[in-house]
């Protein structure tokens, strides 16, 4: 219970009693990651569902649904998405990219992509059709994201060495914690799947690419990953899956 506690209390802001942070609750804490979206995805849900009974339009329904998840994780994410930004525009060596990412200051490479990031994603909500088995799939969005996230952060060898995601990595008996994390992978592509063979397979192969080129990048730009590349690939993953659900709709409209 620690473990998730920890877990919810650092990547939510859905409020938790104080615990201590011991080693081995810390060791376990990432595992219970994929819930968090499991929670961000009902309310996500829950959303889509009122706005398909009170007939919200698409510009309304687009900022909220724009805005839970951000506004349930507290932005950890995304300032990682803008903190990556920083460092991959910078076009410097991998030791400064490195150095840009540590740094609290925000550039302006930050706040364009962050603008621009906001500016498509908003786009794409006002796009898709959330209702009925789709609004299902797109609900699912968060938890598979954190369940790539969290597998990535444990299977892909940390740039630094140090800093918050190493906290969350080096206690942990990687195994097990790896074990668990395809676990959550698993169930949430078969869901998508079961729920819907085409939604469900187009925010799939979304979230495929997102992990294909987050793979390549971290790689070649740091040599690893850190705390803000996790965050930058979860946001970037949920926007592929949504893009991806919106295109497949579109293509199937007009076939």
């Amino acid at each position: 219970m620690k473990s998730l506690i920890i877990a919810f209390a650092m990547y939510s802001k859905i409020p938790m009693p104080r615990v201590d942070w011991e080693k081995r609750a810390l060791s376990w804490a990432l595992c219970w990651f994929p819930l968090i979206g499991v929670v961000i995805g009902a309310v996500l849900y829950g959303w889509m569902v009122l706005a398909e009974l009170l007939r919200i339009g698409p510009a309304l329904f687009g900022a909220v649904a724009l805005l839970l998840p951000i506004a349930l994780s507290g932005a950890i994410h995304l300032d990682g998405f803008c903190d990556t930004c920083d460092a991959l525009s910078s076009h410097q060596n991998r030791e400064r990219k490195l150095e840009i990412l540590k740094d609290s200051h925000t550039g302006a490479f930050a706040i364009i992509c962050c603008g621009l990031y906001l500016l498509v994603f908003f786009a794409l909500w006002c796009e898709v059709e959330a209702a009925g088995s789709a609004a299902l799939v797109l609900a699912l969005g968060p938890a598979l994201s954190r369940s790539l996230s969290g597998l990535f952060a444990v299977t892909l060898p940390n740039a630094r060495g140090t800093g918050l995601l190493a906290t969350f990595t080096e206690p942990m008996d990687t195994a097990k914690a790896r074990g668990v994390l395809v676990i959550w992978v698993v169930v949430c592509a078969a869901g998508l799947l079961w729920i819907s063979p085409v939604a469900g397979g187009a925010a799939l192969l979304g979230a495929g690419l997102a992990c294909l080129y987050y793979r390549v990048m971290s790689f070649r730009q740091f040599g690893g990953v850190t705390g803000d590349l996790a965050g930058f690939f979860l946001q970037t993953c949920e926007l592929a899956m949504v893009l991806a659900v919106v295109i497949v709709q579109k293509v199937v409209a007009v076939v």
